[in-house]
């Protein structure tokens, strides 16, 4: 019986699910020490609807804090299907473990460039509102880790 991860959909879902919510929890971890607030990067992410009072927002609400969450998982989807359709396949048992992290560096590099010099700037991701440099480094290098982790941990899963 084949798991839903087996299928390429079902790699992409768990790999954008399980990136999302590492940018996620990076995001809001520096939140927290820079900001003083979890709910302030995630609810900067929702300025793409709501322009940029958005990111004036501390607290945490449907409007922009869901928003901004819904909106990042399905940005780490999108690259997600990137990763999974060309690295993917190489995350499997038996296969260097440098070819998938390696091609996690680059899409997530990739994601860095679209996200900040190719898009226009009410579509960039939002956390720059509120975070330092050093933070949107620890995001995207959480990106990367998210993207990797569903064929890490698949290869030392049991089938």
């Amino acid at each position: 019986m084949m798991r839903i991860a087996d299928n390429l959909m079902g790699k992409v879902l768990s790999s954008g699910a399980i990136a999302g919510l590492t940018t996620a929890l990076a995001a809001s971890l520096a939140g927290k020490r820079e900001a003083g607030s979890y709910a302030a990067p995630l609810n900067a992410i929702s300025h793409a609807f709501w322009g940029n009072e958005a990111a004036q927002h501390d607290e945490a609400s449907a409007k922009y804090t869901l928003t901004g969450l819904a909106t990042n998982v399905a940005s780490a989807t999108f690259w997600a299907a990137i990763y999974e359709k060309l690295f993917g396949q190489q995350s499997g048992a038996g296969q260097s473990l440098l070819k998938p992290v390696l091609g996690a560096v680059a899409v997530t590099a990739g994601a860095y460039v679209t996200d900040y010099y190719l898009v226009p700037k009410r579509l960039t991701p939002g956390f720059e509102l509120r975070l330092s440099g050093k933070s949107l480094a620890a995001i995207y290098g959480a990106l990367a880790v998210g993207l990797a982790a569903r064929g890490l941990i698949s290869r030392r899963s049991p089938a």
